[in-house]
């Protein structure tokens, strides 16, 4: 946190974490604070005083999602404590992650924001989807090989795991089809 930046209260820290949860399982389509105030047990004027407006409760609510994605991508990066070096290692861990499914919730929202994010750009959802792709590029690049990372060649592999992952992510959320998918996602690293 930034010198300067406010300290959120408890109060706000434990709605923002109730809020998570109920946005988790009903998605944000939908939303409307009323019905998402008396889930969390509070009150519409207390998400407003909190947190600006609804966009903003959206806004805050995203950077929570986005935290949960950050530190995926952190623990990809590492291996066993040591930094994972190779594209195919990364490409196994990320989907061995995405095809578990205790964060079938988590990859729903990600889905759902990342669609708003691009038929809405000036939402709340901005320019998720964009950030998004930046982010798990810089984590692919990052386990890429010195020699390979910087070459156009690189940057396509790289560029297409993340188009393979992504596809992969939305076919097994839409089917749950998990042998299939995860079999398409192995032939690709053995590709790799």
């Amino acid at each position: 946190m930034s010198e300067g930046t406010p300290i959120p209260s408890a109060r706000k820290v434990e709605l923002l974490e109730a809020a998570y949860r109920y946005v988790l399982e009903n998605g944000l389509t939908q939303l409307s604070l009323r019905p998402l105030a008396t889930a969390i047990g509070s009150s519409p004027r207390v998400l407003v005083f909190l947190f600006g407006n609804k966009d903003g409760l959206v806004r805050a609510v995203l950077s929570r999602a986005r935290a949960d994605e950050l530190a995926l991508l952190d623990h990809v990066g590492r291996f066993d404590g040591r930094a994972v070096v190779g594209l195919p290692t990364a490409v196994e861990s990320l989907w061995d992650w995405l095809a578990a499914p205790e964060h079938r919730q988590l990859l729903k929202l990600w889905a759902e924001t990342y669609v708003r994010s691009l038929v809405e750009p000036d939402g709340a959802w901005g320019d998720f989807a964009a950030g998004t792709v930046h982010d798990w590029l810089t984590v692919l690049s990052a386990c890429q090989h010195p020699d390979e990372r910087d070459s156009t060649a690189g940057s396509a592999r790289r560029t297409l795991s993340l188009a393979v992952l992504r596809g992969a992510l939305l076919d097994l959320l839409a089917t749950a089809d998990h042998d299939r998918v995860t079999a398409a996602v192995r032939r690709h690293i053995a590709s790799l």
